[in-house]
């Protein structure tokens, strides 16, 4: 009955509110394309052709062609694989190890409960994004080390809310009911706490990801992202860039409009979770 209910009210959110609605069907359209977008492109993201280089969009080429006659619209289709995928791991790791590690620290407080706090304090010192820049350029730019930092930057804001949301429930009936009846910490916390948790950290889940596919682009951008020639949203604005004065406008457009969709799209699901498992909201 609960579940049921809770799928009323998502389809009552979604059906009174427009923008919600459309931000879960462009959240659809761009898990299609990272799931299929090489094989829905028109042409080889990577197939240069000298002879239609810096061609203006047309009935052929959607998007136009960039510099090396590679088509715009396919890279852009293929770069979703890559922008998504690189935001995927990294909130994935960051959610699974701050709300974890969150858990723990509202739990049994004390020492632990201090570092945790002093780690994110330390994190977020720093300006996210010049973070990650050092955080890469120590490692080096490959895709696995912008991972790891963009999981870092986005540690802290599920620490806070695991540690919050476990510090507030840790003394509550149901917990100390479940450990009256001999129920494990660990069993007390994964069963009992962590379902209380998940809500808001879908909530910053689906935030967080927009912000790692910004992070991702950005850091593509300045050259310490994703190698060319590979398809990525902020290689290709690079890229393009340089020809908008001369008035091939088109190389850098496209992909910055889907990039900024991309995390507009994110930004809107994270209202409408919101607005589906805010208690107060359902009639």
């Amino acid at each position: 009955m609960a579940n049921a209910g809770t799928l009323a009210h998502a389809r009552y959110v979604v059906g009174e509110n427009p923008v919600t609605a459309g931000a879960f069907g462009l959240f659809a359209l761009f898990v299609l394309m990272a799931i299929a977008g090489p094989w829905l492109a028109p042409y080889d993201p990577l197939a240069t052709n000298a002879a239609v280089a810096m061609q203006p969009p047309s009935a052929r080429h959607w998007f136009g062609t960039d510099a090396l006659g590679r088509d715009v619209l396919s890279r852009v289709m293929a770069a979703a694989r890559v922008d998504f995928g690189i935001a995927l791991s990294a909130v994935a790791l960051s959610s699974v190890t701050g709300i974890l590690l969150g858990m723990v620290a509202g739990y049994y407080g004390g020492w632990f409960d201090r570092a945790i706090g002093r780690l994110v304090d330390t994190i977020m010192a720093f300006p996210l994004f010049v973070l990650a820049m050092g955080i890469v350029a120590a490692l080096g730019n490959t895709v696995a080390n912008i991972v790891i930092a963009t999981a870092i930057i986005n540690l802290p804001f599920y620490l806070r809310v695991a540690r919050a949301e476990t510090n507030v429930r840790r003394d509550a009936g149901f917990i100390e009911a479940a450990r009256v009846t001999g129920n494990s910490d660990a069993r007390v916390l994964l069963v009992h706490m962590l379902p209380n948790i998940l809500p808001p950290a879908m909530v910053q889940i689906s935030l967080n990801m927009g912000l790692a596919i910004l992070n991702c682009a950005g850091l593509s951008f300045i050259g310490l992202g994703v190698r060319p020639p590979a398809p990525e949203w902020g290689i290709m604005v690079a890229e393009g860039a340089q020809y908008i004065v001369s008035g091939e406008w088109w190389v850098a457009l496209f992909p910055g409009a889907v990039l900024m969709l991309a995390v507009f799209c994110f930004n809107l699901l994270g209202d409408g979770l919101r607005d589906i498992i805010d208690p107060r909201r359902r009639t």
